[in-house]
Formats: structure tokens, C-alpha cells, sequence
């Protein structure tokens, strides 16, 4: 119950966080405030989501949230299970082309180490946050997998919405402060989430 109890305490303390760094951005919209901003959003994202998440993994374990809470564990397991480990492979995927493009092409990556230039080739040509799919594919996916109704509705109902509000209200905001007009322009041309299928041609 305690791991619990600090998952939702993380969560909250995340969608609080990027609240309060997104007013303080637009007091002081300059690309300095953008940069230490987006290290402190890191940090909540680090600490209020992916470590209270990864703690489950091992205390109480994936199996084990259900049957503490006294829920019923997800219908149709083999249909969900197999859903789950195609959501983590793509999710994986995602997550190292990501990474692979922030290094190569913006001479940084996702968190700490700023990226230094705009980032729209390879897989940043088809959706603004690829990096951010792949989380959410692997959150819900590892749910599916475990059979866990709790981690899949937390993910699908907590983590998800949580992160998505950090990216609309905050992050959108800070890349146009630090990155400048190519940001919005790159803005306009592709998807926020869903990968657009199709040419490259405009973006690569």
C-alpha cells in the first residue's frame, strides 16, 4: 500500500510541479528560465513518475496490485497479454529511435543534456514526441502484460494524462522559448502524438 500511496503522490506532485513551472515560464519568458525550467521538469518527471513506477516492479510486484487493493485482475488474459507485449516492442522502438535522433541530431537527449539544435529528422519527422508514445506504450503495455487492472487503468488514467498536460502546458511552451521560430513552424507541419505515415520529404 505504501508504493501505492507514493504513486499517486508522485503523480500528483508531477501535474503540480508542471503547473507551477509553466506559470513561472510565462512570468519570465526568456530562453534562459526555458532551460533551467526543463531540468526541474525532468527531475518531478524522474522522481513523481518513473520511480515510484519502477519500485512496483519489485515491491509489491506487477502481480500483486490487484489482489492488495482487491481488484479484479484484467479479462481475456492471452488477448491482453498479447497486446501488451506488442505495445512494449513498439514502445521500446520508439524509445530508442528517439534517443538514437536527440543524440545525432540535436547533440543532446531527453533529459538533463538539452538538446542544442531542433530535432526533425527520423522518427521526429513523423510525430513531435515519439519519445513520450513510447512511454505511454510501455506503461499500459507492461499492464497488459502483468494482467494488473490496476497498473493498466493507472497508467491509462494517471500516468498518461499527467505526462500529457506536462507536454501540452509546459513543454510545447518551453521549446518555442529555447528553440525559437523553427519550433513553432516545425510545430505546425507534424502530428503532437499519433506518427503520420506517409513521406518524410518536408522534415528529413
Amino acid at each position: 500500500m505504501v508504493v501505492i500511496i507514493l504513486q499517486v503522490m508522485g503523480t500528483t506532485a508531477f501535474v503540480a510541479g508542471t503547473l507551477v513551472l509553466g506559470i513561472h515560464l510565462r512570468l519570465h519568458p526568456t530562453k534562459e528560465a526555458a532551460e533551467r525550467t526543463s531540468r526541474i521538469s525532468h527531475g518531478l518527471y524522474w522522481v513523481g513518475l518513473v520511480l515510484p513506477g519502477v519500485t512496483g516492479i519489485f515491491y509489491p510486484g506487477l502481480t500483486k496490485f490487484d489482489e492488495i487493493l482487491g481488484l479484479p485482475s484484467l479479462p481475456a488474459r492471452p488477448v491482453a497479454l498479447g497486446i501488451g507485449i506488442v505495445a512494449v516492442l513498439i514502445g521500446l522502438a520508439l524509445t530508442f529511435a528517439s534517443q538514437i535522433a536527440l543524440r545525432r541530431l540535436g547533440e543532446g537527449t531527453n533529459a538533463f543534456w538539452l538538446t542544442r539544435r531542433l530535432v526533425m529528422g527520423n522518427i521526429y519527422a513523423r510525430t513531435r514526441n515519439p519519445m513520450s508514445l513510447g512511454y505511454y506504450l510501455l506503461c499500459v503495455g507492461i499492464g497488459l502484460i502483468a494482467g494488473s487492472t490496476y497498473i493498466t487503468l493507472g497508467a491509462l488514467l494517471g500516468v498518461v494524462p499527467a505526462h500529457l498536460f506536462n507536454l501540452l502546458y509546459f513543454e510545447e511552451y518551453e521549446l518555442a522559448l529555447r528553440l525559437g521560430p523553427a519550433y513553432l513552424e516545425y510545430k505546425q507541419g507534424v502530428p503532437f502524438l499519433v506518427p503520420r505515415l506517409g513521406s518524410q520529404e518536408a522534415h528529413t
